[in-house]
This record gives C-alpha cells, structure tokens and sequence, in this order.
C-alpha cells in the first residue's frame, strides 16, 4: 500500500512540476469545474448526509453544501488580487534594491478530512488548496462510508488523479499517506489524533495546518438579551447533534441570569425540535455506537434537568442540559462533541476570566452581554481560536474572517484569502541595481562600521 501511496505523490509531484497549475486561468477553471460537479450532486450529498448522520436536507445543505459555493465565489472573484506579488518598503541600507513576497505553492497537498461534517470539511481546504496552485490528495473519514463515496466520485469524475485525488480506508491508509513526503498537510479531526499528525509530519519537516477542537464555552452575562441568548446556544450547540468542533461545549452563566437562561434554553429546545425529540427526522443521530456510548458515559442522572433519553440502536440522544456541574465532572473532563449542554455558575468577570485560563485555549468563545467593557475586558484577557459575541457559530460561516484555533485547539487558519495563504508559502525576493554598488560592505575599515552603525541606529 505504501508504495501505492509513493507512486502516487509522484505522479502528483511530476503534474505540479509542468506549471499547469501556477496558471490563475487553470485554477480558476478547476474551481469552477469542481462548484458544477457539487451542484450536479447536491441530491446525492444529502441523501450520503442522511444516510452517515441523519441529517435532514435542510441541514445537510446549509452545513455541508452552501457555504462552499460562498468559498468558491470569493476565490474566483479575488484570486487575481491575491496572486500578484506584494511590494515591500526597501531599508536605507538597500538603497536602489527593490522587495517582492511572492505567493508560491507548496506542491502536493494531503487533507484528511472528519466524519462530522465529512464533505463539507474535505471541500473547504481542497478549494484553497486549487486556488493557491497546489494538488492535492484527500483522505475523507471512513467513519462516513456514504459520504465518503460521494466524495470519491465527485473528485474522480472532475479532475485527473495526478492533480486532485481520493483515497478511502481506514485509519491505516491515512497512516500511509502520512508516511509520504507530501509538501503540506491539512487535518480536521481531535487533538489526540492531531498529535500524531504531527508527528508524522515532523519526518519530513512538513508545515501543517490542525484544525482540532476542545472544550468552547458560551459566556452569559447577568445583563445579556437572556432569551436570545439561549436561542442562539440552542441553535448551536445541537446543530448536527451538537457533533461540531465550535459548537458551546458548555456554558458559563452569571449566577443572576442562570434560572431565566435555563428556562429559555428549555422552550427552545422544545421549540426546534419538539417534545418527542426522538421522532423527529430533522433532528440527527450520532456517528456510531462507540460515540454514542462515549457520551451517554457522560451522563450524570442526580446532574440531569432536562432530557438525557438515549437510544443506541436507533445513535439517539436527546438535547439534555445539566446542571450544577464542576470542572471535577467525566462530563468537563474532554470536548463533548454531543448533545449535552453543562451549567456552570459565576459570579463576575474576574472569576469566568479565570475559570477559562485555567484550561486549554478554546477554539471557540461566545460572549452574550450588551456591556462594551465586559465584551472589551473578556476579549482582551481571554485567548480562543475565534468566536462571537451575541451569537454563536456565525463566525465560522463568512469567508472574509480566518477560522482556525491557537494551542491545543489547533493551529493555522483558513476559509477566504486565508485558504488562499494557507495553501502558499510567502517567497521574499529583493531585486538588486546594477547601476551602482556601494562600496562600505566591502571595507574592513573602521569607518565602513560607524557609517553601518549611523544607517542601522
């Protein structure tokens, strides 16, 4: 199989080395090649969507399918802009040189995508990656065979392998690949699994991006628009049965707000998806047994206010908040990544700033007050990868803001100019004059250093 994998990059590697793939007019047209080949689909997309996860049309829509079109219309529109070179200001000491940052791909590209949103987050990077001039190789989660099929097709009925291909498996196929000596590698899945990422990349000194997750608290202030509030953490936190890397892992509320905020939280999940959740077709199951089992271990029946049925033949969990829960909790001991929604109390903004520097970096934040100082003071103080204030998820949805996270929630950012960036690397080039060559780098005389020393103080 490693050999396979060998031959493969190499016939990628070969292909980028023609220069087809530096031409903007050869990006572009793959770009748009690859949104007819997603439209051509949309039904198939779903229906995978459906068949992996539950998820209704609606949601397989806006989640998996929108927001690449959005991804694909602003790389096409503005990939002339950010191609050219950028000039830079030339020090007195380079007086008559002039100097460039060239953006160049890195080459072949590998992405291993994740099961939670599996076509969504394969497509996403593969568009940056066509846009800054690269190949690419994707490995969609086998955790997701339906999807993961789409994916295949889509790619094998648009674009020649030695540009962009697919490979399916298991866990030891992306071993595989990682094993190759790739020229970027772009992953979306969980911090234990992004450690070995890593490390495989490290062999070859390979530059990553790490898309991972962790624990993204929803702050509510005593002063927030309580009901809206939990309608929007109700939206995002059981938005694909709260199986999302920025979905509100938890929620720390003010101590005054928490008994409106709960009340709230409640009618809005019986507003989105009714009383006899288990009924619902819109609302979604989870991946597999082993999820499900891991999550309900999560429960804490004496910590339970709302919810907590489970299903696991048919992967069902019903939204369940709880209460009076400590950081000491199994349910606050790693990322959810389901739909439990755990209160935690506080009583001001120096004891929430602490309670959160206290762990990880989150690679969300969601601030809920209608204070201009709170929302200052919480910003400034607090490190997370991206977030909102007075909302949830939405930062993630435009492509004119970077997402990515910082420390344990991941590293490098994307979507917009910033796939664009991600998928180049800047090449610093200074343009010397021949008209004149000034003569103090040559001398060793006492005087070639004080004139330096003048130029450089």
């Amino acid at each position: 199989m490693s050999g396979e994998f060998k031959t493969l990059v190499d016939k990628q590697r070969r292909f980028f080395y023609t220069g087809a793939t530096r031409k903007v007019s050869f990006r572009v047209e793959q770009l748009q090649k690859l949104k007819s080949a997603i439209k051509r689909r949309e039904d198939d997309i779903m229906d995978a969507a459906w068949r992996d996860l539950g998820k209704s049309r609606r949601e397989a829509f806006l989640s998996e399918i929108g927001f690449l079109y959005s991804e694909i219309k602003d790389a096409t529109k503005n990939i002339d802009d950010w191609v050219k070179p950028r000039k830079e200001k030339t020090a007195i000491t380079h007086v008559g040189s002039t100097s460039f940052i060239y953006k160049e791909p890195y080459g072949v590209t590998l992405i291993i995508g994740p099961w939670n949103y599996p076509f969504h987050l394969v497509m996403a990077p593969l568009i940056g990656a066509i846009a800054a001039g690269n190949t690419a190789i994707l490995k969609p989660s086998e955790m997701t065979p339906h999807t993961s099929a789409v994916v295949r097709e889509i790619i094998e009925d648009t674009f020649e392998e030695d540009f962009v291909a697919v490979r399916e498996g298991d866990a030891s196929v992306a071993k595989g690949l990682l094993e190759q000596n790739t020229d970027y590698i772009f992953f979306t899945g969980s911090v234990d699994v992004g450690r070995k990422v890593m490390e495989a990349a490290s062999r070859h000194l390979t530059p990553v991006t790490l898309e991972l997750g962790g624990k993204s608290p929803a702050i509510v202030m005593k002063d927030a628009d309580v009901k809206l509030a939990a309608k929007r953490i109700v939206w995002g936190k059981f938005i694909n049965a709260g199986q999302t890397c920025v979905a509100p892992d938890y929620i720390l509320v003010q101590e005054k707000a928490k008994r409106k905020l709960y009340k709230y939280l409640v009618k809005y999940i019986k507003k989105f998806y009714g009383i006899g959740v288990e009924e619902n077709k819109e609302y979604p199951r989870i991946v597999n047994e082993k999820h499900h089992d891991r999550i309900t271990a999560l429960l804490d029946p004496d910590k339970i206010v709302y919810g907590g049925a489970h299903n696991r033949e048919e992967l069902f969990i019903e939204p369940t908040i709880m209460d009076n829960v400590t950081f000491d909790d199994a349910v606050m001991g790693e990322e959810i990544f389901g739909p439990i929604l755990p209160l935690i109390s506080f009583e001001d903004e120096y004891e929430v700033i602490e309670l959160v520097r206290k762990r990880p970096h989150p690679l969300a934040l969601y601030l809920f007050t209608e204070k201009k100082q709170t929302e200052s003071l919480i910003l400034e103080n607090l490190s997370f990868g991206g977030g909102c204030v007075n909302d949830t998820l939405m930062h993630i949805t435009t492509p004119h803001l970077p997402f990515g996270g910082v420390g344990e929630s991941g590293m490098g950012a994307y979507h917009g100019r910033s796939s664009f960036e991600t998928f180049s690397h800047e090449k610093s080039v200074l343009k010397q004059t021949n008209k004149f060559d000034l003569p103090f780098r040559y001398s060793k005389s006492e005087g070639s250093i004080k004139a330096m020393r003048k130029m450089w103080e």
